[in-house]
């Protein structure tokens, strides 16, 4: 009897190693699937992060860090060559201060920005190439929007026309693909212009807002070339290639994108796959005991997360590596992709 028992224990413990095993072995597949390959690993493998991948190169402006985005301040026309930040779904949603007009020089340009004086009475609008509306989800971020190296001479009729229905569509896109990456500013390469002030402060013909979304499931980008002029035309009207706006601005979008995805993003237009209409703003959620929303800076703890992920995908892909080794299976692993 007691040998009976013995026997019914050691079956169940071999039930169970066995079942363990082939948990062990299915999870095993599973991850060789999902980690890098040989060739992606050889390429600095990144599985979701490019960090500063919205900083253009080419021009001759000093870069200057704000909250929230980054600009380079062109010293010859005293206004930003290019403007450049991130904006998700959850900023766009959060509004939780008030706009306040504090219009004020940038003390952060070396050589002096554009002052208040050269805007009064000019005629023009002193318009934001980041717009406030994008960064309400933080007093700092949202007040540095009002800095004047942020800004560029623009018509009344421009800034609060057309120029703002592409900033809304900005919102529209953010919210429906959860993280875009915008580059904006005016064109500098067809002067010379009519200037404003003692500084001189030109007023650009034409202006361009490039987008990226870098996302699954749909990777895509879209360029867009405004004159400095109101209009009653759809916003896809202005919609061109990225190419298109490298090539009047003389400037270099999304350079730490691989190459050969560069060079396809880039090129491509298809303005069906973009949310081009103004924002809901009955989606922006209310949540706190105030009625507003905060968004918690929580890009170190997404910075921390992916780095642990990028080493378990490299950790595993040596692992992987190995065990294919081992059993003898190497050449037909990468036969089929997984090494």
């Amino acid at each position: 009897m007691a040998r009976s028992k013995k026997k019914k224990k050691g079956n169940k413990a071999l039930k169970r190693i066995i079942f363990l095993f082939l948990i062990l072995a299915i999870l095993f597949v599973v991850l060789a699937f999902l980690t890098p390959t040989e060739s992606e690993m050889g390429d600095g493998y990144n599985p979701s992060y490019i960090e500063n991948l919205e900083i253009p190169s080419g021009g001759k402006g000093e870069v200057i860090h704000h909250t929230g985005y980054t600009l380079s301040y062109n010293e010859e026309y005293e206004v930003p060559q290019w403007v450049a930040y991130e904006l998700t779904r959850e900023e766009v949603v959060t509004q939780s201060v008030e706009r306040k007009d504090n219009f004020r020089e940038d003390k952060a340009v070396s050589t002096g920005s554009a002052t208040l004086n050269d805007y009064k009475k000019s005629g023009y609008d002193r318009g934001h190439m980041a717009p406030a509306a994008d960064f309400r989800w933080s007093f700092d971020a949202m007040n540095d929007t009002f800095y004047l190296s942020n800004m560029c001479p623009q018509t009344h009729a421009f800034n609060a026309g057309i120029w703002s229905d592409l900033e809304e569509a900005v919102r529209s896109i953010a919210y429906e693909d959860e993280c875009i990456y915008v580059v904006t500013g005016p064109v500098l390469t067809d002067g010379p212009y009519e200037t404003i002030g003692e500084n001189k402060v030109a007023v650009p013909n034409y202006f361009y807002k490039v987008i990226l979304d870098y996302s699954a499931p749909t990777v895509k980008a879209i360029g867009f070339i405004m004159p400095h002029e109101n209009s009653k035309e759809p916003l896809s009207y202005f919609a061109v290639t990225v190419d298109e706006v490298e090539n009047m601005t003389g400037l270099d979008f999304f350079p730490l994108l691989p190459d050969d995805e560069e060079e396809k993003l880039e090129s491509s237009l298809d303005t069906t796959l973009w949310a081009l209409k103004n924002f809901d703003y009955s989606l922006i959620e209310k949540v706190s005991e105030e009625g507003k929303a905060y968004v918690e800076d929580n890009s170190s703890e997404n910075e921390l997360r992916n780095n642990i992920l990028e080493v378990f995908m490299e950790v595993f892909y040596h692992f992987k590596r190995e065990v294919f080794y081992l059993i003898g299976i190497e050449k037909e692993a990468r036969a089929i992709g997984l090494l």
